[in-house]
């Protein structure tokens, strides 16, 4: 099992969930999140100038089984490109173990 960690944009989201659904991955957790980025400088809006110093960003935590690990990887990176600078990051961490709390279902059988 593995679980899927993405920092999105906020404007991708609903791209990213409907890609995700179109591959099976039914079930995740998300947070708004703000983070600090590389940019340095600012952007000019309209004639108004504001601070890219704090970023609003969408996090993702998905556990898959290993079979659906690079199919959700890719749907994330595909729906969640804009080919702009700030697009977000995307990671893979192994997960030990897995457990139903009502069912006391174990493992990949956890996740259905």
């Amino acid at each position: 099992m593995k679980k899927i960690e993405a920092i999105i944009r906020k404007s991708k989201f609903d791209e990213v969930r409907d890609a995700l659904h179109q591959v099976e991955v039914n079930f995740f957790s998300y947070w708004d999140v703000t983070g600090v980025g590389n940019e340095k400088k600012g952007h000019v809006y309209r004639g108004v100038s504001y601070s890219t110093a704090d970023i609003q960003r969408r996090y993702l935590s998905i556990i898959v089984s290993d079979e659906f690990t690079e199919r959700t990887v890719e749907a994330i990176l595909k729906s969640a490109y804009s080919g702009n600078v700030g697009d977000g990051k995307v990671f893979v961490i192994p997960v030990e173990e897995a457990y139903r709390i009502r069912t006391r279902e174990k493992g990949t059988e956890s996740l259905k």
